[in-house]
């Protein structure tokens, strides 16, 4: 509090001699000061909900994700906290705890955290990994056998992104050196070597197939909006640690993607589904996606050090938070998407979580005020319909404001990732 006191009294102070200057009267540095007290006041109060919010998250996923019985974690918990100790264990649900106790552990060095990023590491290289092709199957059964063994761009995005965070928590060069061997993998199979940008999924040899998982299958659609944000956000990751002129040239490449592909500069909203050639193949808005993007980016450009293009990329992040903000309630939540018109009201969790970090990182850039009361607002929706009782977020509500309960809080697509990054993200950006 003392540091804060400081800082109001060198603000009044500053005031003070713009209104010797004749600028401000009195009453406007009483009205600023009280301004500038509430803020830092908001930003503390802000910070210290986070803490013990991440806190609460990843104790729920050790006390309650684990599989005693035949190791790594439970493919399936419901939002009623029923255990499906049989449900298919996925690859994304596995990489993103490896990823998030890794960057706990970062963040905290916790021995708990440390312990289930090593079971996440361990169980990820024994089961998911194809000692035959490489990379990751995107799913495999409750006792580690393989499932479903195509290789989904998306995924192994996923489990590039785990396997350079733990090398960052921890130093294993063996978990970096798969992470390369991914990445590798993902360029020389997934990369549209005639337009640019990434393909969608292929065999568990590595030829190219058709999607089921982003585009349902539409043949038109051979690339997703979904799949480069998770393919940039990997790469990103790995840049931190691996400098390697290739891989550089390819995050290049991704950050033109998003702003002469997959932005779309009338609306500034993101076009979700494109041919190879990158023409449009959907108008649905996905306003979680959107506030997503608007700071991943803007962090891509950042890590790659690049003055030009982190001012290049500010514009679209206020652009893509300025369009995001028509998909928020008046009770502070985000919709799911708009299609055809049809807004649908489903508030899902990892939306509300991505809001948080895209509009406080548009406040940032652009110190307007409204951006930073929309981050608070968002964290008051999830503290009053998201956070569960006994630990963790539903899934979302619906329309009526009822919990989706029946719906997982652990499961292929339900992780700690979303929340657990944003509490993270915030408390870095609010000290």
């Amino acid at each position: 509090m003392k540091t804060i006191f400081c800082l109001i009294l060198l603000v009044a102070f500053s005031y003070v001699l713009n209104a010797r200057a004749g600028c401000l009267t009195n009453e406007d540095i009483l009205v600023i000061s009280k301004e500038k007290d509430s803020l830092l006041l908001s930003k503390e109060r802000f910070r210290t909900e986070m803490k013990t919010e991440l806190e609460n998250i990843l104790s729920y996923w050790i006390k309650n994700a684990l599989d005693q019985e035949n190791g790594g974690f439970i493919g399936k918990i419901d939002g009623n906290d029923v255990k499906y100790p049989k449900a298919d264990k996925g690859l994304v649900l596995n990489s993103r705890i490896l990823w998030t106790f890794s960057a706990a552990y970062i963040h905290n060095p916790k021995p708990e955290y440390k312990m289930m990023a090593q079971r996440a590491y361990a169980y990820l290289m024994k089961y998911f990994w194809d000692n035959k092709n490489g990379g990751g199957y995107w799913s495999v059964d409750y006792k580690g056998n393989p499932k479903e063994k195509h290789k989904q761009i998306y995924g192994q995005g996923f489990m590039l992104y785990g396997l350079s965070e733990y090398y960052r928590a921890f130093g294993d060069k063996a978990a970096l050196n798969s992470a390369i061997e991914l990445f590798k993998l993902i360029e020389k199979h997934g990369f549209d070597k005639i337009n640019g940008g990434y393909f969608e999924v292929a065999t568990e040899s590595w030829k190219l197939t058709e999607d089921k998982v982003i585009t349902q299958g539409k043949t038109d659609q051979k690339k997703s909006m979904n799949t480069h944000l998770h393919i940039i956000e990997p790469y990103t990751n790995l840049y931190r640690v691996w400098k390697d002129p290739f891989l550089k040239k390819q995050l290049y490449g991704l950050l033109n993607n998003f702003t002469e592909h997959i932005i779309d500069k009338k609306t500034q909203t993101q076009i979700l589904f494109l041919t190879d050639d990158w023409q449009p193949r959907s108008e649905i808005i996905s306003y979680g996606h959107d506030i997503e993007a608007s700071w991943l980016l803007l962090e891509t450009a950042e890590v790659l050090h690049d003055k030009q293009w982190i001012e290049k990329i500010k514009p679209y992040s206020i652009g893509l938070s300025k369009a995001a903000q028509k998909g928020i309630d008046t009770d502070g939540g985000m919709y799911y998407e708009t299609e055809e018109g049809h807004t649908k009201t489903q508030k899902d969790w990892w939306p509300q979580a991505e809001a948080m970090v895209g509009f406080y990182n548009s406040f940032e850039i652009s110190k307007d005020k409204t951006y930073f009361d929309q981050a608070l607002k968002s964290w008051d929706f999830i503290k009053e319909n998201l956070v569960s009782k006994t630990g963790e977020w539903y899934w979302g509500i619906n329309a009526d404001g009822q919990a989706l309960s029946k719906m997982d809080k652990v499961g292929m697509w339900k992780c700690p990732y979303h929340n657990a990054r944003a509490c993270m993200e915030m408390i870095r950006r609010l000290k």
